[in-house]
């Protein structure tokens, strides 16, 4: 039985890939801040720990076939590169000497597809794209590239893999996180859509896909997982057909957001925290899409329909809401 070591355990793409990795009979220990947060079930072959990123794990990491580093810091208001760097780069380079010293053979790291340059509905970005504008101006995906760099820099004992997922969507979001985007839509009358679009991915296969790349995955090397392109407004109508809503589609001129993005500007200079940004609400206007051609054939994933994953979305929040209201004092 493989053992593996994992990050992030609550969060989305964390539970779902835990829960994979029970289901393919892996010997699985995870860092958790408190084991209350985990929400999947109990098995003989899960092992939560209780610390923070820059804990000692020595002691839990014998043995370790693969380190799963999926645990990050993806807030788009944080002011300066720092709140993203202490996260992102200087705990995974802090696990990473751990992992090596522990003798582990593989370290997989769990990037975003925006250190990579995005395509358009003519040509698609793929692993070989150098990352372009507005994503080199965003701390997050810039502490990520980063990590990369680092990583793949120190390759030699401990086999560096790292995948680079897209737009996640599916159950387990308890935040939610990503699947906020869902609620942009969901029960409204009027929905404002920004004109650009981007690729979304079921978290259960970008799951799969860190479980393929764990065990096929060549060192040194980055794969996508990315599956359908779809500008916000196919998106928003995919949610509104699942949930047989007919709401008021109205698009946001790209001015608009120019403004926005400039008055976010604005405001962070004034050191008050908010996700508007002239990069952010760039990216709202661009088509930043992207294949998963080497994913696919490389490492053999087989990806669902996004519509799967909007549903498997909406049936997770309209449950963990009905378990909300069946809790709360009478």
């Amino acid at each position: 039985m493989k053992k593996v070591f994992v990050t992030g355990a609550t969060g989305l793409l964390g539970t779902n890939t835990i829960i994979k990795l029970l289901q393919y009979d892996y010997s699985v220990t995870a860092l958790v801040r408190k084991k209350s947060s985990w929400m999947g079930q109990e098995s003989e072959n899960l092992k939560l720990v209780e610390g923070d990123l820059f804990s000692d794990l020595s002691a839990h990491l014998q043995d370790v076939d693969t380190f799963i580093h999926i645990a990050a810091e993806t807030s788009q208001d944080l002011l300066h590169y720092e709140d993203y760097k202490k996260t992102n780069y200087d705990a995974a380079v802090h696990l990473f000497a751990q992992a090596s010293a522990a003798g582990a053979e593989k370290f997989l790291f769990v990037s975003t597809a925006n250190t990579l340059g995005y395509g358009n509905s003519a040509v698609w970005g793929s692993e070989k794209a150098p990352q372009i504008y507005p994503f080199t101006h965003s701390f997050y995906a810039q502490s990520k590239l980063e990590t990369e760099n680092y990583l793949l820099q120190q390759n030699r004992d401990t086999k560096v893999v790292i995948v680079n997922p897209t737009f996640m969507i599916g159950a387990y979001d308890r935040k939610p996180s990503s699947g906020k985007i869902i609620f942009w839509t969901w029960k409204k009358k009027i929905v404002f859509y920004p004109k650009g679009g981007k690729n979304f991915v079921h978290a259960e296969d970008a799951a799969e896909g860190i479980i393929k790349a764990a065990e096929y995955g060549k060192n040194g090397e980055k794969y996508l997982l990315a599956n359908e392109n779809l500008s916000y407004r196919d998106f928003f109508k995919k949610v509104n057909t699942l949930t047989m809503q007919n709401p008021v589609m109205i698009p946001i001129p790209n001015a608009g957001l120019a403004i926005l993005g400039i008055i976010g500007d604005v405001l962070r200079k004034l050191k008050i925290r908010t996700s508007l940004s002239s990069p952010n609400m760039k990216a709202l206007r661009i088509n930043n899409f992207y294949s998963n051609r080497k994913s696919a054939e490389e490492l053999g994933i087989r990806y669902q329909p996004v519509d799967k994953a909007v549903e498997d979305a909406i049936r997770f929040f309209e449950r963990k809401n009905t378990e909300i209201k069946t809790t709360r004092p009478v």
